[in-house]
């Protein structure tokens, strides 16, 4: 299981690439460096930096909001499906309970 980060440790590290950016010749220059100076991944600060530049209107994509909103909708549909997985299971038992051939 992915290790949590603290939020402020994230912010700090989008902000520093995004203050030192033009220093590098690629945004994922900037995340390696950070990332080293901070001890987390660079891909991990370089997808932070993505997103941060998604929900500012910089990047097109899906925002932060969107995206835990999307989460939750799949969620909903998952347990809906198993809802209506349980009630054809019991329609079809109950069916079969009423069958007049069985008796």
């Amino acid at each position: 299981m992915p290790k949590k980060i603290d939020r402020a440790v994230k912010e700090r590290c989008v902000r520093q690439v995004l203050d030192h950016l033009q220093e590098y010749p690629s945004l994922t220059a900037a995340a390696e460096a950070v990332a080293r100076r901070e001890g987390v991944g660079k891909e991990s600060v370089r997808r932070w930096v993505v997103q941060a530049q998604v929900d500012g209107g910089q990047r097109q994509g899906p925002t932060s909001e969107e995206l835990a909103e999307i989460r939750q909708l799949k969620a909903k549909i998952r347990r809906l499906e198993d809802d209506n997985e349980i009630l054809r299971k019991a329609s079809i038992f109950f069916a079969g309970e009423l069958d007049p051939r069985d008796r």
